[in-house]
């Protein structure tokens, strides 16, 4: 028996922001926020090293912890994700897990199955197979996927916008919002200034809530890309569904899909069009609580 209480910590390493959050027994003795900087989860022994370092800036000089549980963003397969972890045990001798991200939802809402679905700047869903096997469907970044995300609605938004300008009509409350949000004189300029983003997913992603301002001043072609995003959402989920995940539940995070009542709706109506037994559940804790609860069932 052990005759002291463990530190957990759990990390949630987001695409622009990182949260940790530490425990010895019940009592919280960190909860730390800060910049996404400098994570680089291609690089296992670079990641760790970050990893370690957000740890020892969190904790009290000598705290060592008992278990770490990290949910990354951009670790993409298992195998990246074990490199991660490896590595970040040679800094602490302790037993560590590394997951993506969105593999932090289901816990966090208190659930042993379901779907964690992420929308924010990009999007992705995430579910385990009966034999424990973790499943990911989309993402792929702004480029080729995230649909549904705050940077692949403003993809989709150009696209609508140039199909409008190539039949001939006059542009409406979504073109000459992307105009002016992307500085440009014209319609056909906006390929040239996407093009010039050097991080395409932030840089992209920060015109979203132009989409869903011409969509409130009447744009019907922005209507149209919001409800193609929530149908892309939902076709995430049964993505997940038809190789055998569970998605009674789809536990919903991202700052996108919450903040934006027009995209969770165009995503819930989809869904029950697609997977009728599925319910969705707006996260309503950090999903760093996810982690938490990830590292104490290291224990």
């Amino acid at each position: 028996m052990q005759d002291f209480a463990p530190l957990v910590i759990g990390i949630d390493v987001g695409g622009t922001k990182t949260h940790l959050r530490a425990f010895v027994g019940d009592v919280p003795v960190a909860d730390h926020v800060r910049a996404s900087s400098g994570w680089r989860p291609h690089d296992p022994v670079t990641a760790a090293g970050w990893l370690a370092a957000l740890v020892a800036d969190a904790l009290p000089a000598g705290a060592r912890p008992t278990a770490v549980a990290v949910g990354g963003h951009a670790c993409e397969t298992p195998r990246q994700c074990a490199q991660i972890r490896d590595a970040l045990q040679l800094h602490f001798d302790a037993p560590a897990l590394v997951v993506g991200d969105a593999q932090l939802l289901v816990p966090a809402a208190g659930l042993d199955k379901g779907v964690g679905l992420v929308a924010g700047t990009g999007s992705v869903a995430v579910g385990r197979l009966p034999d424990g096997t973790a499943v990911q469907v989309g993402g792929w970044g702004a480029v080729l996927g995230d649909e549904g995300g705050a940077a692949g609605l403003v993809r989709e938004a150009a696209r609508a916008v140039w199909a409008a300008h190539d039949r001939g009509e006059r542009p409406d409350a979504l073109a000459l919002g992307l105009v002016a949000a992307l500085d440009v004189p014209e319609v056909p300029a906006l390929g040239a200034a996407l093009e010039k983003a050097t991080d395409v997913s932030a840089e992209w992603g920060r015109h979203a809530p132009v989409v869903f301002a011409a969509a409130a001043d009447g744009s019907a072609l922005a209507r149209t890309v919001i409800d193609e995003a929530g149908r892309s959402l939902a076709a995430l989920v049964t993505r997940l569904a038809d190789r055998g995940v569970a998605v009674d539940d789809v536990v919903v995070a991202g700052g996108t899909v919450l903040a934006q009542s027009e995209l969770f709706d165009a995503f819930t109506d989809a869904l029950a069009e697609t997977v009728p037994t599925a319910r969705a559940r707006p996260l309503r804790v950090p999903p760093v609580e996810g982690a938490v609860t990830l590292a104490r069932s290291l224990l």
